[in-house]
């Protein structure tokens, strides 16, 4: 009977590990090592520097956080949702060039506006200027103004530039609804309101949960707009625990103290969600009943739709081009302590800068993505989703945080390097990858990297299995399956990712602000030290340049959305 059993157990065949789940697997250890050295913190026994901390500020920075994620939260489901309503299932005025506008906010970083609101709305700004000229107005005791650098402040200035996350996912659920479903609502009698708040919008509650979970990410992110408003968040606590006070242990805690609070977050927004099932009938795809809105109705909606756009997108953009064309030169307006020839080589080499860093970050996550998605097609094993969901966590963790957890490892790294070196040959080798290039477009990897997957990963869903079972009857191997086959079936997808994670990288600061090297400044980082300095004049090119580089995902996603209802409506197209 053992004997048989051996002989049963030897005829089994043993499952070979194939080499992509091998590179899978390397690459989600190396990418997900920044999260895992923020974890380690956790176990890391308090400093002084922590205690005090604790005892200070870490309740203003909990109390801040929080008010900010419910503040914006709030302002993101009403903004994005009633738009993302209003542009599909209702008619009016104009309803086909809101349709893609009203994503244009998401080109502008917040930071951007906050430096913008705050010149339009401070005390000798324009609008209050004019305020005292109209009115007679001697000084701020004779009126009351609400103070732009504030909480409230920052909450309308991520929301502005947020809710298209929310917008974005509720008019795609919207438009992928049952047609039946939103006709039996009429049938019943339902007004247009009744039948949004009692049947669209649970069935897009998914959705909307979704986008709101972007936005709060971000929200969390963000450094610039709280850093300049003087509201003490997390993020600006971890850059002023690492650089002010020097204290890398005490903004490592702080780190793991925000990724778990971030951990809760989303398994929190997965619990509620738990029990939530909508299925959709086959016949969704017929073009959608529209209410018509006329009269007062069809203008209340066009001013729903036009106030986010204008507060979150032209009014600054404007602003920013009025500036820019007002103080001078392009050349001059870039650092006034320099010749203009001499400025504008500046402003080209900050450029130059982010086009480098966003490039080649956009180029290799491109290609981790492929190779991180095709190896999860070829073995959808248990093991390599686990490693492939490990490499894209960063995405959901602001960039702070993954600065410190790449900073940490890379620091032993070199310290280790250059013992050795010392101890062998007497030589000492120095950084070797803290504060290089090298450091930055890693930290951008880790935290972008889930841009390009999901696009890619979503093309690649589409092409069939059988063109597979196709390239292996005629001898190809999953290298030139993967060569031949599906990268220019992907090319789209490609294009998609590699967009989405060059604009990001462009606008991405708190990041750059810890792991640059020194005097290595890009478009972001001299905004953002033109704004801190109170000269938005000469921060409006480098600001503008990096909005206009944003329109470009925008649109992309406009053209996107508006092509895959048509086509389905009308397969023909």
């Amino acid at each position: 009977m053992q004997l048989q059993q051996i002989q049963e157990n030897s005829d089994r065949p043993h499952r070979r590990i194939s080499p992509w789940s091998v590179v899978v697997g390397g690459l989600a250890a190396l990418l997900s090592l920044p999260v895992l050295a923020v974890v380690a913190g956790i176990f890391s026994d308090a400093t002084p520097i922590w205690e005090h901390l604790q005892t200070t500020v870490l309740g203003t920075y909990v109390s801040n956080s929080l008010g900010l994620m419910v503040g914006v939260g709030l302002l993101t489901i009403i903004i994005g949702t009633g738009t993302a309503w209003l542009v599909t299932l209702c008619e009016f005025p104009g309803r086909r060039v809101w349709e893609w506008m009203l994503l244009l906010p998401l080109a502008a970083p917040a930071y951007i506006l906050a430096y913008v609101y705050t010149d339009l709305l401070d005390y000798y700004g324009p609008v209050q200027t004019t305020l005292r000229g109209w009115f007679r107005w001697q000084s701020a005791q004779d009126y009351w103004f609400p103070p732009v650098r504030s909480l409230p402040g920052a909450i309308v200035m991520l929301a502005l530039v947020l809710y298209p996350y929310v917008y974005l996912l509720a008019r795609s659920a919207f438009l992928s609804q049952s047609v039946s479903t939103l006709e039996a609502s009429r049938s019943l009698g339902y007004s247009p309101w009744q039948s949004f708040w009692r049947v669209a919008l649970p069935m897009a509650r998914p959705a909307v949960a979704a986008g709101v979970s972007l936005a709060l990410m971000e929200t969390l992110n963000d450094f610039g707009t709280v850093e300049y408003f003087s509201v003490p968040t997390f993020t600006t606590g971890i850059y002023r625990t690492w650089f002010a006070m020097g204290e890398r242990s005490a903004a490592m805690q702080m780190s793991a103290l925000l990724l778990l609070f971030i951990f809760s977050l989303v398994i929190l927004e997965r619990w509620a969600r738990r029990q939530q099932r909508y299925y959709q009938s086959a016949n969704r795809y017929q073009p959608l009943p529209k209410y018509s809105l006329r009269g007062i109705r069809g203008f209340a909606a066009v001013l729903a739709c036009a106030i986010p756009v204008s507060c979150g997108f032209l009014l600054p953009a404007g602003a920013l081009l009025q500036l820019m064309l007002t103080s001078g030169s392009p050349a001059a307006q870039t650092d006034s302590d320099f010749p203009a020839a001499a400025a504008e080589d500046r402003f080209w080499n900050f450029a130059s800068n982010s086009l480098l860093l966003a490039g080649v970050t956009a180029l290799l996550a491109v290609a981790i993505a492929i190779i991180l998605a095709y190896g999860q097609r070829l073995d959808p094993s248990k093991t390599n989703r686990l490693a492939t969901q490990a490499a894209v966590l960063g995405y959901a963790i602001p960039g702070a945080v993954i600065a410190v957890g790449v900073m940490v490892p890379l620091g032993y790294f070199d310290n280790a390097v250059d013992g050795w070196m010392r101890s062998q040959f007497g030589l000492s080798t120095g950084l070797l990858l803290s504060g290089t290039i090298t450091a930055l477009v890693f930290a951008y990897l880790v935290r972008f990297l889930a841009v390009s997957f999901g696009p890619i990963e979503s093309s690649l869903g589409n092409i069939s299995p059988n063109l597979d079972d196709a390239s292996r009857s005629l001898g190809y191997g999953s290298s030139q399956t993967l060569r031949r086959i599906h990268l220019p079936l992907l090319r789209s997808g490609l294009l998609s990712a590699a967009i989405l994670v060059f604009v990001d990288v462009m606008k991405e600061l708190p990041a750059t602000l810890i792991v640059r090297p020194f005097n290595f400044d890009t478009l972001a980082i001299r905004v953002y030290n033109l704004a801190s300095d109170e000269r938005l004049a000469e921060a409006a090119l480098p600001a503008l340049a990096i909005v206009l580089v944003g329109l470009l995902p925008v649109l992309l996603l406009s053209w996107q959305m508006t092509r895959g209802r048509q086509s389905a409506v009308h397969p023909e197209l």
